[in-house]
């Protein structure tokens, strides 16, 4: 079985790029210079060269504020190009793994949100993403919906932004009325390498890691691990920090259709010894 993995040298396709290289098949992963997802011809005839068996779709528009005033140029990513790797996909015989958002949910359930929910976006990134779902599944293929990722790799991601700023600050407030599942990439990579070896049918998946808890649990849980009094780390309502996209309250995903991945708690403290050293890298080069 070949791979092709797209959006490569962000922070998932990394991690998968890394999985899927233990699996001692033939794997290639293209970043946006060569291929862009947006362009029908070039998803078509990169298919055609390669015919990889598995394409897994980490690329995708994901500054969720931003996408709020650039709705079709989140549209063109999140949502038309799956339909044109889905398309070509069919015409390979090729699986297709598209990764998705909790942000497709509205975050009004008191309950954790099972696979098959009623979708009701909040905002344009998830409007967007959901578009993606729709064309993934209807040609047949995975959708995995994951949420509150971070890593090693690609951008800064909120454990990142933690670290650096306790180091800058006395104290921190972070959003405490906000539930969700912080996940780590790895694990999430490895997840949706798992999904394809597991003979499962296609539909959607929750790829998320066990347990809950909110921004300002996870932002204490990192001073915890960095040695530093989570004290610092106050508590505060979504308006205390306004953003042009309104988020879930709630976007806890169940998992009914396959297992979680472990607890969210235990993948920090593995994450842990990788996370500190990529941040102390990317602070020696800022």
């Amino acid at each position: 079985m070949s791979w092709l993995i797209t959006g490569a040298g962000g922070m998932l396709a990394a991690d998968v790029l890394d999985r899927t290289a233990l699996t001692g098949e033939p794997v290639l992963a293209l970043g946006r210079a060569e291929l862009d997802v947006r362009d029908r011809r070039a998803v078509r005839d990169h298919m055609a060269a390669h015919r990889p068996k598995v394409v897994v779709n980490c690329a995708g528009w994901t500054a969720v504020d931003d996408a709020e005033a650039k709705e079709d140029q989140a549209l063109a990513v999140n949502g038309t190009a799956v339909r044109w790797l889905a398309e070509a996909c069919d015409v390979a015989g090729a699986r297709l793994v598209h990764v998705s958002t909790d942000y497709v949910f509205d975050g009004t359930s008191a309950e954790p949100y099972p696979e098959d929910a009623p979708t009701a976006p909040l905002n344009a990134y998830g409007r967007t993403k959901l578009a993606g779902e729709r064309a993934a599944l209807e040609h047949g293929h995975y959708v995995v919906r994951s949420a509150w990722l971070y890593g090693t790799h690609g951008a800064d991601n909120f454990v990142r932004t933690i670290i650096r700023m306790a180091g800058e600050r006395p104290y921190l407030d972070v959003v405490d009325d906000q539930r969700g599942q912080p996940t780590w990439t790895a694990d999430l990579a490895d997840y949706l390498v798992r999904l394809v070896q597991s003979g499962l049918p296609p539909g959607v998946y929750h790829g998320t890691s066990a347990g809950e808890t909110t921004w300002h649990g996870f932002a204490r849980e990192i001073f915890t691990l960095l040695g530093e009094d989570p004290a610092r780390v106050r508590p505060v309502p979504t308006s205390a920090h306004p953003r042009p996209a309104m988020r879930p309250a709630n976007s806890v995903l169940a998992h009914t259709r396959w297992d979680p991945i472990r607890h969210w708690h235990t993948a920090l403290r593995a994450a842990w010894p990788a996370l500190a050293r990529a941040a102390l890298r990317h602070a020696w080069r800022r």
